[in-house]
């Protein structure tokens, strides 16, 4: 029996549920927006007539206004996202226990051995679904049908807002291999380039190139997206709270001003992998590698990273490693508007080190675990800003909000930035 495999995709979301509350905007071009103020103004989600105007997610609200002086801005609302999304997961439990959601506005179900007592085909219960959840919320999806997951999320993206799309074994050949490779789940801008750069610009044609010159180009990313392209994916959809093993753990802050100088900027690694070393103990986990990405005023990026002499899960060591990876790759007299540190080789052990014939193996520092633990169990009690750096008291830079990525609540993560795909 082949797999019947939806991928659930709430339409505008954010901007959809602000406009429950917001009715008479409904034919108004808007825009949900992080803080202006806060230089955290990025366009979060937009509505159809805004996206008909060319409004798109994650650009700067200045270029947006730009396209569309009319834009209407409205702020983020976390509580109410998460209410709807928990509905609208509620309505599809009703239909098979195993329900992934990918994201607070996404989920995949697999309703290979259920459809048959709902609806006399899959896209007929696509189509109730849809019905289903419109009734209950007010909200529309739309949903792709397929045989596996990368092909379902294919499906509903085809066609917006509002509809079911079926990728069949028999037409996805017409449907999918047009379509750009950069529409392909994994294909983000760095691989898309580097696609185009071998003259691969369509799924098809990346379907067709030889894996071979695929992995040389993309390391095990070429041969993942290989098999994608041909419809080989046999991911499962897994059951609510059957978690994804960790591949990174990764926290941004874009500063309140442009930040510059050994000072400052060491001050932002400390708080920043102040807070990723403390989700990788909550997680029990190590890295055994870190990144470090910086962007300018300019909005020019650069991402350098770095394996680590031996794993960790301290702030310390992160925040050093990432030191040195600024050292050499950035003028501090540059100004910086964005950081984001990033712990990479997670493992669920600690790894041993390579003893060296010519000099002392490092060491862990049985105090400094004692101390990070310490400061973790005071922020459970207390909150996340009951302890912190001294040096950051009173900065006017927005150093200890980290509101670009808000973490303090585990079930807050699904409202961060989507980190999509195997490293």
């Amino acid at each position: 029996m082949d797999r019947w495999i939806f991928h659930c995709d709430c339409n505008s979301f954010y901007a959809s549920v602000e406009l429950l509350r917001h009715p008479d905007l409904r034919d108004k071009c808007v825009a949900v927006c992080g803080d202006p103020e806060g230089r955290h103004g990025i366009v979060l989600a937009k509505n159809e007539p805004a996206k008909r105007m060319g409004v798109k997610t994650a650009e700067v609200i200045w270029q947006a206004k730009r396209k569309c002086p009319d834009l209407i801005l409205l702020p983020p609302h976390r509580e109410y996202y998460r209410k709807y999304s928990k509905i609208i997961n509620e309505i599809y439990h009703k239909y098979t226990d195993r329900v992934e959601p990918f994201g607070i506005d996404e989920s995949w179900l697999d309703v290979t051995g259920t459809w048959q007592l709902f609806a006399e085909s899959p896209a007929a219960l696509a189509d109730q679904l849809r019905a289903e959840v419109k009734a209950a919320t007010g909200l529309t999806i739309s949903v792709g049908v397929s045989f596996n997951k990368v092909f379902a999320k294919l499906g509903s993206d085809y066609k917006k807002p509002d509809a079911t799309t079926l990728i069949t074994r028999e037409n996805f050949h017409q449907i999918v291999w047009p379509l750009p490779a950069g529409d392909l789940l994994y294909v983000g801008a760095s691989a898309q380039r580097r696609l185009a750069g071998m003259g691969i610009s369509t799924i098809g044609e990346l379907a067709a190139a030889r894996p071979e010159a695929l992995a040389e180009a993309l390391g095990k990313l070429g041969l993942e997206l290989s098999r994608y392209a041909r419809g080989e994916d046999e991911a499962p959809v897994r059951r609510w709270g059957e978690k994804e093993p960790i591949k990174s753990v990764g926290n941004g802050s874009t500063f309140r001003r442009n930040i510059k100088g050994p000072a400052e900027i060491r001050s932002a690694l400390n708080v920043l992998a102040d807070e990723v070393a403390g989700r990788l103990r909550r997680h029990g986990v190590w890295a055994g590698a870190v990144q470090v990405t910086i962007r300018d005023p300019d909005l020019k990026t650069i991402t350098r990273q770095k394996q680590l002499p031996m794993s960790t899960h301290l702030a310390r060591d992160l925040a050093n490693a990432c030191w040195e990876l600024m050292e050499k790759n950035w003028d501090m007299a540059r100004p910086v508007r964005m950081l984001t540190v990033t712990a990479l080789a997670i493992t669920e052990e600690p790894f041993a080190v390579q003893q060296s014939l010519f000099e002392d193996a490092p060491k862990t520092d049985p105090k400094r675990e004692k101390l990070e633990k310490s400061l973790d169990a005071i922020r459970k009690k207390y909150g996340r800003g009951a302890i912190g750096a001294g040096s950051i008291l009173h900065n006017d830079m927005g150093l200890g909000e980290l509101t670009i990525r808000p973490q303090e609540d585990e079930d807050e993560e699904e409202f961060d930035e989507k980190v999509k795909g195997p490293l």
